[in-house]
């Protein structure tokens, strides 16, 4: 009698919900009763939490996979769970609400959702724009990104250098995408719940291709998705890295280096002491950041860096490699090959003394903090090295990056995201995601190999490749088409070397480097052409070239000065 009247209880509380909740994706408004709620669901031990919200629970006996949106018209709950040692249901909580979902401005027209908003996802997102589509085919697309800036990561160094302006390598989207349809969204994607594995091995098919929830709350419906989220720097391999070592792989990386390059200048202005700056990792990466640092110090500073091969930028053409060499060694550089870094530690933490703050000191301690030194311990990674300690007022991380695939929604394990070691998503030739037909995965959250079974590398020609067949099969598979096999094609590699230095190996041309101012400008032309927008380009090559004169005239004033200073 006491399970009777438990599911009556039940069956009643279904009811007022199946009242109050419609449910889109061709589905009558119904109500559900107690054994249809119970019986479909498995239990979650312990209850289950929507999108797990930190601290916020919908209550125990909610199976949080089958809450979703479906068709873009609201939520729909299809499933209530009983769960809890009486049988008994808890609802939600007063003040706790359903994440507010995103509502497309079309309900007929397929809908796209890219994350990223990097060279995979911004380029994919113009692609699509750039395509020629059937008025009920084009899709509306939806970027999403945890900047309000696209960043062209590649010319970050020439903000250290003061080469560029931040508005130049780091437009707003707003700006980049207001001729174009193609809406942005500002925020941080938390949890994915991908649903076009259904129908796959014979389960039923899904009408649209998953949800996204974002940190903000807000719940996104989409058809088709594009994984473009990228990389973060790894800081969490080596002891101290994460506390005392500042990465440089965003726009808020470089801007903490250049305030504290700046504070250091200040610090040691009129000085005999030297900044010391050092570099982990050797890669291209770390050789620009190096020769980039090294130049702007000059003799005021010494930049250390660090590799745990034998050579620098072991993957570059023979090219780059000689002419970052003849650079570095031109400068106060110091190469430590064949070492890693085993920790990195302060050295007040070091010496175990602390400098108490007198009262009214207040001011100093910002000053304090600028004057913080380092001590780096290397370890030789081949034979016939021995242990190093080096002092630094700046430690800079080049090495190592992880992806930012976002998690997946606890649910069975059919709907799991294909990775790799490495936390990219394996990918098919034609970008989309293995077992996830509405799923395509570019640059660093993608995982495929070249003809030769070689992973592609983590790079901007890389992504910006994919974004163009990205964007193509796309729209191939919107219009039924078939989808075009990606084949990366190496156009050569660039690599500045400081404010009026680069090198450059085109792969059309074997064995040619431009290196020097040559190499400089080409690069910067190069960089120019593959900006996002028409409009930016422009804008962007009348500001180098009034740049490139004003320097002309400096430079010409500087010599005519010299001329007769010394006559």
């Amino acid at each position: 009698m006491e399970m009777v009247r438990m599911r009556e209880k039940v069956g009643m509380l279904a009811q007022q919900i199946g009242m109050l909740v419609h449910f889109p994706c061709s589905m009558a408004p119904i109500a559900l009763s107690a054994s249809s709620a119970i019986l479909p669901f498995k239990r979650i031990s312990g209850g289950s939490k929507l999108f797990n919200f930190p601290g916020k629970r919908l209550g125990v006996g909610w199976n949080f996979s089958s809450l979703r949106t479906c068709g873009g018209s609201g939520l729909g709950i299809v499933g209530l769970a009983s769960t809890g040692s009486n049988g008994g249901i808890v609802v939600l909580s007063e003040g706790e609400t359903i994440p507010k979902t995103y509502t497309w401005p079309h309900n007929k027209k397929p809908r796209v959702c890219i994350l990223g908003g990097g060279f995979g996802g911004l380029y994919t997102a113009l692609r699509l724009e750039s395509l020629v589509w059937p008025d009920n085919k084009r899709p509306q697309v939806l970027l999403i990104d945890q900047s309000e800036r696209f960043v062209f990561k590649p010319m970050l160094y020439e903000l250290l250098s003061g080469e560029v302006d931040t508005w130049e390598i780091a437009p707003l989207f707003s700006d980049l995408l207001a001729n174009t349809t193609v809406q942005f969204l500002k925020g941080r994607v938390k949890l994915l719940h991908p649903s076009d594995h259904l129908g796959v091995n014979g389960q039923m098919a899904s009408s649209c291709g998953g949800t996204v929830l974002l940190e903000s709350g807000l719940l996104i419906e989409y058809d088709w998705l594009v994984l473009a989220l990228g990389a973060e720097s790894k800081l969490d391999v080596v002891p101290g890295a994460a506390e005392f070592a500042l990465p440089f792989s965003t726009l808020e990386d470089a801007r903490k280096v250049e305030r504290k390059l700046n504070a250091l200048e200040r610090r040691n202005f009129g000085k005999d002491s030297m900044i010391h700056v050092a570099v982990v990792g050797c890669g291209y990466s770390g050789v620009e950041l190096a020769a980039t640092v090294s130049e702007r110090l000059g003799d005021r500073g010494m930049v250390q860096a660090i590799n745990v091969g034998t050579t620098i930028c072991p993957t570059a053409p023979s090219g780059n490699r000689e002419a970052a060499w003849k650079v570095l060694s031109s400068r106060k550089v110091q190469l430590f090959l064949g070492y890693f870094v085993r920790c990195i530690r302060r050295v007040g933490d070091i010496e175990g003394s602390v400098k108490p703050i007198e009262s009214g000191a207040v001011q100093d301690v910002a000053a304090e903090h600028n004057s913080e030194k380092y001590v780096l311990e290397l370890q030789p990674a081949v034979k016939g090295l021995e242990n190093q300690i080096l002092e630094a007022d700046l430690v800079l991380w080049t090495v190592g990056s992880k992806p930012l695939l976002p998690p997946l929604e606890p649910c069975n394990k059919s709907h799991e995201l294909p990775l790799n070691v490495r936390g990219q998503a394996e990918t098919d030739e034609t970008l989309r995601v293995k077992g996830h037909p509405r799923i395509f995965a570019v640059g660093d959250s993608s995982a495929l190999r070249d003809s030769n079974g070689r992973l592609l590398p983590s790079t901007a020609q890389v992504a910006f490749q994919q974004a163009d067949f990205a964007g193509w099969n796309l729209w191939a598979a919107i219009n039924d088409r078939p989808l075009l096999p990606f084949r990366f094609q190496n156009l050569g590699e660039m690599m500045t070397l400081g404010r009026n230095d680069a090198a450059i190996s085109p792969s059309f041309i074997e064995g040619l480097t431009l290196e020097g101012p040559i190499g400089h400008s080409a690069r910067k032309i190069a960089y120019l052409l593959r900006l996002p927008t028409d409009e930016h380009r422009l804008k962007v090559g009348v500001s180098w070239v009034a740049k490139s004169a004003v320097d002309s005239v400096a430079l010409l004033q500087s010599t005519l000065t010299k001329v007769f200073s010394g006559a």
